[in-house]
């Protein structure tokens, strides 16, 4: 299996900074978004960071517990 390329580390990194300026905005703690999404709460943080690679499934939990499309923190 191939190691992530730099320009897909950068898509991951952008994709968690989204995240958390949605998260921000809504006025919501990692441990709220952890129980709206049933995400644990340190895998938000992983994902956020840029730390860790996530499904498609992950994502749509998230942007669900946000009330946003799913563009919205892909595309920015």
């Amino acid at each position: 299996m191939r190691k992530n390329s730099n320009k897909n580390v950068k898509t991951i990194k952008l994709i968690g900074r989204n995240i958390r300026h949605v998260r921000i905005s809504c006025n919501l703690t990692m441990m709220d978004l952890s129980f709206e999404s049933g995400i644990d709460y340190r895998q938000i943080g992983r994902i956020e960071r840029g730390e860790t690679n996530f499904t498609i499934l992950t994502l749509l939990r998230i942007t669900e517990a946000l009330c946003i499309n799913l563009k919205d923190i892909i595309i920015k």
